[in-house]
Parts: structure tokens; C-alpha cells; sequence
């Protein structure tokens, strides 16, 4: 397992290069709340779309190198776990709720509003939040993170969403989605006009030779805590599974160029 990709080994593996290279993390909170300004710095995500357990092992092996990160979790039964989020927060993590609200309500915004207000108390109940990310379902026709062209997320006591409130032409976006860094498979896992890399990411190697280097100031690195295991069972099934979805997605990828 220590060669494979996408193993709890290799993302120790690139905890430990995070500290070397001398980067600082923050939570999404600290990072809004220094108004982007900070240097050096790498912001690590984490959405809990499912598996939480592999979330909480995620959150232990940060700790044990002194890193902060964000996890946002979904609001369904297979994923909102009150005791492991109180554990991921207890190892001095953040937590965000990940919204999906105009999915659910399939684009109603106005009860779509409604269920998001009714989701974050949910949260709120079991710990202090104060920011958000959309989850991007890659076969929904709906886009969560619309709801604010109607509302304003400020209403809620929510401070900042990464999707919105990040300047990535300043900060470099990192992501694991599809299983591959920075795929050309990401559907809804996408944020513009950004930082690009000096070199073509193939693996969790080349993601940390990038910040062994250290040349960026600010890196945003996303990664799904169930796409990472320590047993090759699972490791496999994984990755069976996320070749399969990637098919899909690479249909809905060239039908969106062709509409262009």
C-alpha cells in the first residue's frame, strides 16, 4: 500500500510536506477572516460527501502534525454524524455544512431557502459554523451555490463560501475530485479563472513535490476523505467505482463543449 496513491500513507505523506516546506494552515474561517491576505499559507478542504469515518481518521492524522483544516459535511442520514463531527472539532478542526438545498428541492429557491436555514441550525446545534460549500452533484441539472443570486449567505451569520468568496487567480486550486488531481472530468468542481500549475498533475507526488517547492503563497487544497483508504479492499473498491462514475462524467463534460 505504501506505493499506492490515494492511501492514508500518502497523505501522511504530504501532511508531513506541508509542515517541511514551512507552509501555515487555516481554516476557511481564519482565512476569510484575515481577508485573504495571509502568506504562506495552505487552506485544506474536505467534503464529507461520504464515509465520515474516513473524515474523522483524515482529521487525526492532520493533528498529529498540528494542521487545521475545514471539513464540510453533508446533511443526510449516511453522513451527519453528530459524535464524529464533535470528534473531528475536538482535534481542532472546522466544520461547514455542505448544502445541496436547490438539488433537494429540485430549484425551488424559495423552499430551497427554507431547508438551507433549517440545515445550518441542525449544525449549529452541534457546533459553531461559519462558513459553507456547496456540494456539486455532477448529474444534477441544478448548481447549489445559485441560491445566492437570490439571497445573501451574510443573513445567516455565514461569513464566506469557497466557491465565492476566494480570488483564485491568486490562490492556487488544488482538487481530488474524480480521483485525479485537477481532472478534466470535474463537472461542478470548478472555479474559474485560476493560478494554474507549472506542471501537469498526475498523482499525490507531483502534489507534493508542487509544495515541497514552495512557490506559491496561497494554495487551496481539496480533498474527499472517501477517496483516501489503508486497505486495498477498499482502496480498489474505490477505485472501480470512481472509474465508472468518471465515464459518466466525461459525457456530460463534451456535451457542455459541444454547447458552447
Amino acid at each position: 500500500m505504501s506505493n499506492l496513491d490515494f492511501t492514508f500513507a500518502k497523505y501522511t505523506d504530504l501532511c508531513e510536506t506541508i509542515v517541511d516546506a514551512g507552509y501555515s494552515t487555516l481554516t476557511f474561517t481564519q482565512f476569510f477572516s484575515l481577508h485573504n491576505t495571509a502568506r504562506q499559507v495552505i487552506i485544506l478542504r474536505h467534503d464529507v460527501d461520504r464515509k465520515p469515518e474516513r473524515a474523522l481518521q483524515m482529521a487525526k492524522i492532520e493533528n498529529s502534525f498540528g494542521i487545521r483544516s475545514t471539513y464540510y459535511f453533508r446533511k443526510n442520514e449516511n453522513v451527519f454524524k453528530p459524535a464524529m463531527i464533535n470528534e473531528i472539532v475536538n482535534t481542532g478542526h472546522e466544520i461547514g455544512y455542505h448544502y445541496e438545498v436547490l438539488d433537494k428541492t429540485k430549484g425551488d429557491y424559495e423552499k430551497a431557502i427554507t431547508v438551507f436555514e433549517m440545515e445550518l441550525q441542525e449544525f449549529r446545534q452541534i457546533c459553531d459554523v461559519k462558513t459553507i460549500c456547496m456540494h456539486g452533484n455532477p448529474f444534477s441539472k441544478w448548481v447549489n451555490k445559485d441560491l445566492w443570486t437570490e439571497y445573501k449567505f451574510t443573513d445567516f451569520g455565514i461569513i464566506g463560501e469557497p466557491y465565492l468568496s476566494i480570488d483564485y487567480k491568486k490562490v492556487l486550486y488544488l482538487t481530488d475530485t474524480s480521483r485525479r488531481w485537477n481532472s478534466k472530468f470535474s463537472v461542478k468542481d470548478v472555479v474559474g479563472a485560476t493560478i494554474k500549475p507549472k506542471e501537469k498533475l498526475n498523482s499525490t507526488d507531483d502534489v507534493i513535490k508542487l509544495v515541497n517547492e514552495a512557490h506559491t503563497e496561497q494554495i487551496c487544497i481539496l480533498a474527499h476523505p472517501e477517496r483516501w483508504s489503508d486497505s486495498f479492499g477498499a482502496w480498489l473498491k474505490e477505485l472501480v467505482w470512481q472509474n465508472t462514475k468518471n465515464m459518466g462524467k466525461a459525457i456530460l463534460v463534451k456535451r457542455a463543449y459541444k454547447s458552447k
